[in-house]
């Protein structure tokens, strides 16, 4: 890790230029609220002092036109000597996501969860972050939290009170907690998972207009 740039927040208003916040919002798919945040380096609400995270700065660096690796060095993930072939080793590219449960992006490392297993990468050997990201998706990942990438071909429980994702089906072992504005967005996708990974059909309930209202895991199988 290295150090931000002085005034990195007037840098990255120096990038938006003459774009107002909620075109920048719009292109980025970042609200225009926190945008300014991050230009003032503080969170207006509370105060504190805040730092864009890599999966900002990839949003920012679409929305911007600006090379990504150049905002991770200026925001103080990477350092400019860290970008060598000197990282070849245990590359987060070599890891197979499709025995991944679940995925942690922290500030200095990425931690893989496998059944079993843990696999911790440097961040700082993660170079092209938007490669990451669509590697995520082809693989079925959701973002579910600030940090938190899930596989839902893994998913085998669902607790909906609680917010927890369960990759064993008596709901035994290693599991997640998902934010509730995440829970609400795929809801009905993570029960569609869940009948389809344990091979399970599911229930509709109807309103009184007819139309499908709700829809849950059956006990039987299909």
């Amino acid at each position: 890790m290295g150090q931000p740039i002085p005034d990195f927040g007037k840098f990255l208003e120096g990038l938006r230029g003459s774009m107002s916040l909620r075109e920048a919002a719009r292109k980025s798919g970042l609200s225009h609220a926190y945008i300014r945040d991050l230009e003032l380096e503080r969170n207006r609400s509370t105060n504190d002092k805040i730092t864009p995270s890599p999966d900002t700065l990839q949003k920012l660096s679409a929305a911007y036109g600006y090379p990504y690796t150049d905002l991770m060095i200026k925001a103080g993930h990477l350092m400019s000597s860290h970008i060598s072939s000197s990282f070849a080793p245990q590359r987060n590219e070599d890891i197979d996501l499709s025995n991944v449960y679940f995925i942690e992006i922290g500030m200095k490392e990425i931690t893989y969860y496998q059944k079993g297993a843990t696999i911790t990468r440097s961040i700082e050997s993660l170079l092209d972050f938007s490669s990451f990201l669509d590697r995520l998706e082809e693989n079925d990942f959701k973002k579910m939290d600030t940090d938190l990438y899930v596989n839902f071909n893994h998913i085998r429980k669902y607790d909906e009170r609680r917010g927890q994702l369960y990759f064993n089906e008596n709901g035994e072992g290693p599991y997640v907690t998902i934010s509730a504005i995440r829970q609400r967005k795929y809801h009905e996708q993570l029960l569609r998972k869940v009948a389809i990974n344990t091979k399970k059909s599911l229930e509709f309930s109807f309103s009184k207009s007819g139309k499908a209202a709700a829809f849950s895991t059956a006990e039987k199988n299909v």
